[in-house]
């Protein structure tokens, strides 16, 4: 079985916080779970758990509606088409950006990481 992420957690994952309070955007998740079908999130004592499968949904999503300024609308349709057939061979589609935005965020959390162990050194054991 997959973990289980709940709402909170699954808006810092997708970096949707507001910037002054530094508190989670859950309205945004609970908004894109009543226009799209796709993501349907567990309810375990009336909260929200998200699959893993939900939140790369989710960030497909976030992708199309914020970076690429795509309407609700056209994001249905793309969500509601099989994605692999519509583009799949396309070097600018809509998937591979996807991918690229992914390796892209992977890439910074691990300079990051780098930076801070060249800051900081491994601390001694000894």
């Amino acid at each position: 079985m997959s973990k289980l992420i709940n709402i909170s957690n699954a808006c810092k994952k997708l970096n949707l916080i507001d910037s002054k309070t530094n508190k989670p955007l859950n309205h945004i998740l609970r908004y894109w779970e009543k226009e799209f079908s796709q993501v349907r999130p567990k309810q375990i004592n009336k909260r929200r758990y998200y699959s893993t499968k939900d939140i790369e949904i989710l960030k497909f999503i976030k992708i199309l509606t914020r970076i690429n300024k795509i309407s609700i609308e056209g994001v249905k349709n793309i969500l509601n088409n099989d994605i692999k057939k519509l583009d799949g061979n396309d070097y600018h589609s809509l998937r591979n950006n996807l991918l690229k935005l992914k390796i892209k965020n992977k890439s910074e959390t691990l300079l990051n990481k780098i930076k801070k162990l060249k800051t900081y050194g491994k601390k001694n054991s000894s």
